[in-house]
């Protein structure tokens, strides 16, 4: 709230102290009455409030209502700005099919993806979390109704009545949201106690370890713009397997299994058809890696600087 306020009532003034020609806001929100000379550039980055049929999962009450509100914020912002940096193509159709009028100008530039992140020579880099040598099932991402804890939960239990399993299931990421207490029952319901594993936070710098040492990479939300952990699993040059849902696709290309999200059937499909072939596993790695090379920060930045630049210029 303070911020809103600070960019409401004092950045107009410090933009016409400064003379500035553009205000790049890579949050996607354009607050106050800016000086007529000073462009605007924005950034779309959160899908979520454009996704009404998902809100329906959401408890009734602030939840819902904020997501209402922001897709209205980010709109208006969308259309007042000058420039809207997309950050996927299926973000640039959503919003392109919302707007009365034609945006004034649009590019999309993807996200870029550290090299930390990108396959390398992992020997001596143990996994974090789990004993050396254990074997798992990694699903990283934020505990929401939209990502699909649950259906994953339900496919790894399919996989375990269909064969002997000695992987766990690691599902790692904040997990204090409403949300992850249902997870957590789906565990217990089903008896996975002592098969999935609910990590909680990993620190960002032990995480291409872990891509690194699953025996698949699990990505199963059914909304992104730019999915950054889908890329950070493709680099690790281990199998993705990942939602079928836009813009996934877009991002993997073929170098990613896909699958249902809302299906745990076709989830638990998927794991078995490469879980014990590791020819496959090898395959599908191999091509994870090769695909996360299109991915670069330094692009990432070179191409939004190109907007900036030209705003000026004009």
């Amino acid at each position: 709230m303070g911020r809103t306020i600070w960019e409401y009532l004092m950045l107009p003034r410090l933009l016409r102290e400064l003379d500035s020609d553009v205000l790049f806001c890579p949050g996607g929100i354009v607050n106050g009455r800016l000086p007529p000379k000073c462009k605007i550039v924005t950034v779309f980055q959160n899908m979520l409030p454009f996704q009404p049929a998902l809100h329906s999962r959401y408890p009734l009450g602030w939840a819902r209502l904020r997501l209402w509100i922001l897709a209205k914020i980010l709109l208006g912002s969308i259309q007042r700005a000058d420039h809207t940096i997309f950050i996927s193509e299926h973000g640039r159709q959503i919003i392109e099919g919302l707007t009365t009028t034609p945006l004034k100008s649009t590019s999309v530039i993807y996200h870029g993806l550290s090299e930390r992140f990108k396959a390398g020579d992992r020997e001596g880099m143990d996994p974090p979390v789990v004993a050396a040598g254990t074997e798992y099932l990694a699903y990283v991402s934020i505990f929401d109704y939209y990502k699909n804890q649950v259906e994953v939960v339900r496919a790894f239990d399919l996989v375990k009545r269909s064969r002997p399993t000695r992987e766990k299931l690691l599902l790692v990421g904040p997990d204090h949201s409403p949300y992850s207490a249902l997870v957590r029952r789906e565990i217990r319901d089903l008896g996975l106690d002592g098969d999935v594993v609910v990590t909680g936070s990993v620190p960002y710098e032990d995480l291409p370890g872990l891509y690194a040492h699953a025996k698949l990479n699990i990505f199963a939300s059914d909304c992104e713009n730019c999915p950054n952990v889908m890329l950070e699993a493709m680099g690790s040059g281990r199998p993705l397997l990942a939602s079928a849902k836009p813009p996934m696709p877009e991002f993997g290309g073929d170098a990613v299994l896909y699958f249902n999200p809302a299906n745990p059937e076709d989830i638990a499909a998927k794991i078995l058809e490469v879980i014990d072939d590791p020819q496959r596993q090898r395959q599908l790695g191999a091509l994870a890696a090769e695909r996360a090379e299109n991915f670069s920060w330094r692009e990432t930045t070179r191409q939004t600087w190109a907007v900036i630049e030209a705003l000026h210029r004009r």
